[in-house]
């Protein structure tokens, strides 16, 4: 029954715009970190309009029935990975301020929404070992450029725990990294 629902042009279509909108949307929220980012590192600043971006361009080949593997790689692991980080970051601030507004709110529920989604379409990705390495490699290089170069996502109040942020992303990076080789991976191909 899931199977049949994931296939369905219609809800294809619909969680293409959803991502489409929500892509513009994530660019738009970034803009005035992306007006203060050096040119050298914009392309990996707005993590996950980047992350639903890779979703958004699998969706767009699946309707016509076509498999984009590093960018499916790309999507599962960071979809996973900035949606989890997300909710995680909210809930943290949460935690310190002791309040959390509407959009942060907003944000738990669309990214915990891309996490799941990314997971929901695993079998259906045309992934190798080659496309897991890629998007791992793309992963952590993302986590040296926002916590080593200090481009990470501005949450102000958290700001003091950008050391201990910085290293649960990377066993975040990690965990998503392996989630995906094992929901993806068959013994088979995983050699190719």
């Amino acid at each position: 029954m899931i199977k049949y629902i994931l296939l369905d042009k219609r809800v294809l279509i619909l969680l293409f715009v959803i991502n489409l909108f929500g892509t513009a949307y994530g660019y738009y929220w970034y803009r005035f970190q992306l007006a203060e980012t050096p040119d050298i590192f914009l392309l990996f600043v707005p993590d996950s309009p980047t992350a639903s971006l890779f979703f958004t361009v699998f969706l767009l080949f699946f309707i016509f029935n076509k498999n984009t593997p590093y960018i499916e790689a790309l999507a599962i692991i960071t979809l996973f990975k900035y949606g989890i980080w997300a909710v995680v970051m909210n809930l943290l601030t949460l935690y310190v301020e002791g309040t959390l507004s509407w959009t942060g709110y907003m944000l738990m529920f669309s990214h915990g929404a891309m996490a799941i989604q990314g997971l929901l379409y695993a079998p259906f990705y045309a992934i190798k070992l080659r496309h897991i390495v890629f998007a791992a490699v793309w992963t952590l290089h993302n986590d040296i450029i926002d916590y080593i170069f200090e481009m990470m996502p501005a949450y102000s109040s958290l700001t003091v725990y950008m050391n201990e942020i910085g290293y649960f992303t990377f066993w975040l990076s990690i965990l998503s990294i392996f989630i995906a080789y094992k929901l993806t991976i068959k013994p088979a191909n995983s050699l190719t």
